[in-house]
């Protein structure tokens, strides 16, 4: 069968988003018209883009140049640079639910659901497609000190992010798992911080042992909310 859509020579194992091609991690525009496919299409390069310049690089003009598109264009679909970075933010929110919490909390209840989270957001941070990692810590350090609608956005997604992780760790106390006592805010910024660790000694680094110095310190935090459990189970039973 042939390919629906594209001009004759796209390989018919070349991705096609929304009348976008990419190829060798380049992004071609061949026929664009209006619409949300089109738009959705453009911020996927977009977000790309975003995860090698930064943010603060992401600009109209400078998509418009990668996309071979005019910039009055492009304008007329996102207004301004601002709202460029909060619709890609957006878009990127919608992909980590749909790449990384859906799946995780598909999960059975408890720590496998714990564990699988953290899975998939090295997974996430290690996406061919985000090829600079992940977004959202990229447009934390951007935005921490610049007041406006996409740090709102980040401060959010953020906020829910860590809810996310301290929520689950609670199905994992209800579920046996975890020690009743456990702080679940104090574990889901724990968890965080291993997260943001991995991705500085993975990135910046290049530490060939990052993943694994990640797991390590993911497993022994896992291990220290069970352990008190474990141990009061221990203690009774030696009691009786």
């Amino acid at each position: 069968m042939g390919p629906r859509h594209g001009p004759p020579h796209t390989p018919p194992d070349v991705p096609e988003i929304g009348g976008l091609t990419i190829t060798n991690g380049r992004t071609i525009l061949f026929s664009v018209g209006k619409g949300e496919q089109t738009r959705e299409a453009i911020l996927v390069h977009a977000l790309r883009l975003a995860t090698k310049l930064g943010f603060e690089g992401l600009t109209i003009g400078r998509l418009a140049d990668d996309l071979e598109l005019s910039k009055s264009g492009l304008f007329a679909h996102f207004k301004s640079k601002e709202n460029l970075q909060v619709q890609v933010l957006e878009m990127a929110s919608r992909r980590f639910i749909d790449e990384v919490i859906k799946p995780a909390l598909s999960t059975p209840r408890g720590e496998r659901r714990v564990r699988a989270l953290f899975e998939r957001w090295l997974a996430w941070e290690a996406s061919p497609s985000l090829p600079g990692g992940c977004p959202f810590t990229a447009a934390s350090t951007e935005f921490d000190d610049r007041p406006g609608p996409a740090r709102d956005f980040v401060v959010k997604s953020q906020k829910d992010w860590l809810e996310t992780i301290g929520n689950t760790a609670r199905t994992a106390i209800q579920e046996g798992d975890f020690d009743p006592d456990l702080d679940c805010e104090q574990f889901a910024h724990e968890l965080q911080g291993i997260m943001l660790a991995y991705g500085h000694a993975s990135r910046l680094l290049k530490d060939p042992k990052a993943r694994a110095r990640a797991e390590r310190a993911f497993d022994t935090r896992v291990q220290s909310a069970r352990g008190a459990t474990r141990t009061t189970s221990h203690t009774g039973a030696r009691r009786r």
